[in-house]
């Protein structure tokens, strides 16, 4: 499985912006898909991770009622809409892909490469 993220740049602070993830797989439907992010100088952490059928969703505590995450079966993406930017928000963020089933998933075998994240007053 290769992911392709994108759609990172800057951003005033209250803005918003949605990166794309797209997969290499014909099986993207079975896939539990999460976006990560770290901060400059700060340790990767979680910001969404949904379900292979979409129907559950977990968010980081900092970025809920902010961000959402959405994926496009028929397209192979997984999306992240995120809202009301802040500084803290700055970051690159990076797309991963669950294999197993196990909900939550605790392992991710697939990571892309990052797309930067910059937000700025």
């Amino acid at each position: 499985v290769q992911l392709q993220a994108y759609g990172g740049g800057s951003v005033h602070v209250g803005g918003s912006v949605t990166l794309s993830c797209a997969a290499s797989t014909r099986s993207f439907s079975t896939l539990n898909m999460a976006w990560f992010r770290q901060p400059p100088g700060k340790a990767r952490e979680l910001v969404a991770v949904t379900s292979w059928m979409g129907l559950r969703k977990i968010y980081g505590d900092s970025v809920k009622d902010r961000f959402t995450i959405s994926s496009d079966n028929a397209k192979n993406t997984v999306y992240l809409k995120m809202t009301d930017l802040k500084p803290g928000d700055t970051a690159v963020y990076y797309c991963a892909a669950a294999q197993s089933s196990t909900w939550p998933p605790n392992n991710y075998e697939h990571w892309g490469h990052g797309t930067l994240v910059t937000v700025s007053s």
